[in-house]
């Protein structure tokens, strides 16, 4: 090999080398912690109650208002129910109602409504068989 090739080649290692000794790389710092919301388990239940809702009716509302016909009809629903007027839906059973956009929502489903100490009212997506005695 020429002189000229030998220099070449040896550069990138030792320029490699040199590069990796003075980089020195930070740690990434921590996040930091959220205030976290209570979860189903810290509520204090006073009231839990199981209904499978039938949302075909929301269906003969014009396409691009179903699913927030669907969220409004969910609340009435509940607070009827429930007797208050607070109803706040979690975050699984919004992003159920919504997964197929807004001109499809669920034809039916089944929610399950917690009331704690304080009187607030939480819908948490259902689970287990369904109860004849309050399917609506």
């Amino acid at each position: 090999m020429s002189p000229v090739k030998e220099e070449i080649e040896e550069k990138p290692e030792e320029i490699s080398e040199e590069s990796k000794k003075e980089i020195e790389v930070p740690e990434a710092p921590e996040a930091p912690a959220e205030p976290e919301e209570p979860e189903e388990e810290e509520l204090e239940i006073v009231e839990e109650k199981f209904y499978d809702l039938n949302l075909r009716r929301i269906w003969n509302a014009p396409r691009e208002k179903r699913t927030p016909r669907a969220v409004r009809f969910l609340r009435e629903f509940v607070a009827q129910r429930m007797k208050t007027t607070e109803v706040s839906l979690s975050e699984e059973t919004n992003s159920m109602l919504w997964q197929r956009g807004i001109s499809k929502p669920p034809r039916k489903i089944r929610i399950r409504v917690v009331k704690d100490k304080e009187g607030r009212v939480i819908v948490f997506p259902g689970e287990g068989k369904s109860r004849a005695s309050n399917t609506v």
